[in-house]
């Protein structure tokens, strides 16, 4: 699942609950341009024209001994010095629990310890895998059709994208076309709570992407999955999945109902932004299939054995083997040289070796799983807080890249640079968006403003991609090892790039999950001149706005009277209060972005009258850009203003004219509040 995280990210965020799907590697900054929605379809992914490399002998014996070492060493450790309060670490194989143990505390303030038998844990987005497993029951027992218009199951219309509607499959590789969707996403108040068929009812994100092109991270669509498993079962959601996945796996102490059945609570972790700050309510997930599961170390052992063993624990089967062995197959590969998206579970890097997981995220608990298929191996990680700085999400990363390294096999060795690096590093460079993204209101400013990314090459055609960051926290260097087939340099993440008519469509990397890539901005929204333009901008409205009042004071103080009169005078301070009006505005937006990074009530219905001020005082601002206009003609046909009065008055027309452009392009003033 994924909250929000910085500015740039914002758009992705709640939304995330990837947040529900925020990567392990790195925090998600996330969206996407009008232009590249209608970008020409992408071919069909050819295979990958540079073989994967050999795998190497695992450097380490996997026994008990020797990860209970490796995770000792490493996790309080990383806790303590992240801020984060506890996590619980689960190793399973060959059908058995290889390793468990919880670290810190479930709570701080009473010193209680995590208990990997007992402790309950959020998950987030992992929760959506038994989502999945649920859809696939039903599809095993013939009552859901993957490639079939999912309107035949729901009571409500999904609207066509081009004449086309979506499918199941679509949905469980997040390539239905959402537009993504924050509000209400998740609160911490129970009586905010909204049923999850009431959610998806109530505000039906906007198809953004022809089905089955684009990847694009859905809570939504995940959620309408959840929903098709109610209704052609006719069993709630919750009891559904307690029925058929919790009971025959014998998983005591997991739920997904909300809020919390009281026989959980004394077992439930407290969650924290940081260990030394006070913890949070429980968070509700409104959009619950996609991320209210609570479930404990030891009970997510039991569902990763299932799956690893073809859908069978301990002689109970939740799903036949084909179904599983299909669940668990590539689906749809967005770009060639890369991984691909299963039914549900994303295709991780794994050195040569399968491995299928799924991360999670809400605003406090951080999560990961990882299956190592051929292997036979699962690990699962949650944290309790996300720490200082975001810590949390780089400790999972180095869990799963240090463990693979550890015992799977070691990193394969450095490719010769591609022949043509040269010639197509250039092709790529430009302004990119991510394509999971909100495309409708006021996250469109942290979208296509704050959080563009941008993609450049040098003189031996090495890409540098502004939203790809490695452990250092900076941009990484991307050299061509095949057509169009890049590694990292100095490491062993892969990107690459999907083309359509000779153009980049989609540059997607391995330390993200094949659901979500970067992808070309709209000339119109492009950041290398809005951006500056809305600094210019501001800065010519917040000198007209300030120095007002400090001009009246410096007359004041010297005892000279204010020089014009009449009409002159009137024009001169409404002028004024416009580039007042128009500063509060866009100080009101970038603080209401914050405030809904910071508060699980900013990105909900509870904040609507709050947008709706922020909205009425740019309204105003947008009708005040006349008055700046008429002020022009006024000072031009004076004959006694000065150069710089003039000059003045131009520059400050041409600001709140630049206002009402961003106040429409960004989506800042709408109808309706969907977001």
């Amino acid at each position: 699942m994924t909250p929000l995280r910085k500015a740039g990210a914002l758009a992705a965020l709640f939304v995330g609950l990837c947040a529900f799907a925020q990567p392990a590697a790195q925090s998600t900054p996330t969206t996407l341009a009008p232009a590249a929605a209608s970008a020409p379809p992408i071919k069909p992914p050819q295979p990958a024209t540079t073989a994967a490399p050999t795998a190497p002998t695992p450097v380490h014996a996997l026994t008990a001994e020797d990860v209970g070492a490796w995770f000792d060493g490493l996790v309080p450790d990383a806790i303590a010095r992240g801020d984060v309060a506890g996590a619980v670490v689960v190793v399973v194989k060959d059908g058995q629990v290889l390793f468990q143990r919880g670290y810190g505390y479930a709570d701080v303030k009473a010193r209680k310890p995590v208990d990997p038998q007992t402790t309950m844990f959020r998950p987030g987005s992992v929760s959506k895998t038994f989502t999945w497993t649920a859809v696939m029951q039903q599809v095993q027992a013939g009552k859901i059709d993957l490639d079939a218009d999912i309107n035949i199951y729901l009571d409500f219309k999904i609207p066509p994208r081009d004449g086309k509607p979506i499918t199941m499959r679509q949905v469980m590789t997040h390539s239905a076309g959402f537009s993504d969707a924050a509000k209400d996403l998740i609160v911490g108040d129970p009586k905010t709570m909204i049923s999850t068929e009431a959610m998806l009812k109530k505000a039906i994100p906007a198809r953004i992407y022809p089905p089955g092109q684009v990847p694009a991270y859905s809570n939504y669509a995940a959620s309408l999955a959840g929903y098709v498993v109610q209704r052609v079962s006719g069993e709630p959601f919750d009891l559904y999945v307690d029925k058929h996945i919790f009971q025959p796996l014998g998983m005591t102490h997991s739920t997904f109902t909300q809020p919390l059945p009281d026989r959980f609570k004394a077992d439930m972790a407290l969650g924290y932004r940081v260990a030394s700050g006070p913890p949070g309510p429980y968070e509700i997930v409104n959009l619950a299939p996609a991320g209210s599961l609570a479930a404990s170390g030891a009970d997510m052992a039991r569902f990763m054995i299932a799956h690893l063993q073809d859908g069978t624990y301990d002689g109970q089967q939740i799903l036949d083997a084909k179904t599983a062995q299909l669940m668990h197959s590539p689906q749809f590969r967005p770009v060639a040289s890369l991984g691909a998206m299963d039914l549900g579970f994303y295709q991780e890097p794994g050195n040569g070796h399968r491995v299928i997981g799924h991360a999670g995220d809400t605003e406090n608990f951080h999560s990961d799983l990882h299956l190592y298929l051929d292997d036979h191996v699962g690990v699962f990680v949650s944290f309790n807080s996300a720490g200082s700085m975001g810590a949390a999400h780089g400790i999972r990363s180095m869990i799963l890249k240090g463990f693979t390294d550890r015992y799977i096999a070691r990193p394969p060795p450095q490719e010769p640079t591609w022949k043509d690096a040269k010639t197509d590093g250039p092709k790529l460079a430009g302004r990119y968006i991510m394509s999971r993204r909100s495309d409708s209101g006021f996250l469109r400013l942290a979208s296509y403003l704050l959080g563009q990314a941008t993609v450049t090459s040098d003189k031996d055609g090495v890409v540098t991609i502004s939203a790809f960051k490695g452990p250092d926290g900076k941009p990484r260097k991307w050299r061509e090892i095949g057509p169009l087939a890049y590694r990292a340099v100095g490491g062993d993440a892969r990107m690459g790039v999907a083309m359509a008519d000779g153009k980049p469509f989609l540059i997607m990397t391995d330390d993200l999950p094949p659901v979500m890539g970067l992808m070309p901005v709209a000339p119109s929204m492009s950041a290398s001149w809005n951006r500056p333009l809305f600094y210019g901008a501001l800065t010519v409205l917040a000198i007209a706005a300030f120095g007002w009042p400090i001009a009246a004071f410096v007359r004041w103080r010297y005892g000279n009277k204010f020089q014009l009169t009449g009409r002159s005078a009137t024009l001169y301070r409404l002028t004024r209060l416009v580039a007042v009006i128009d500063v509060a505005c866009a100080g009101l937006w970038l603080w209401f972005l914050s405030y809904a990074e910071s508060s699980l009530t900013g990105a909900s219905s509870a904040s609507d009258g709050l947008i709706r001020g922020i909205q009425l005082v740019g309204v105003i601002g947008c009708v005040g850009a006349l008055v700046t206009l008429a002020n022009v003609g006024q000072v031009f046909v004076d004959g006694s203003r000065s150069w710089f009065a003039k000059l003045s008055s131009v520059l400050i027309a041409v600001a709140a004219l630049a206002f009402i452009w961003f106040q429409f392009s960004l989506d800042l003033i709408t109808l309706h509040l969907a977001y």
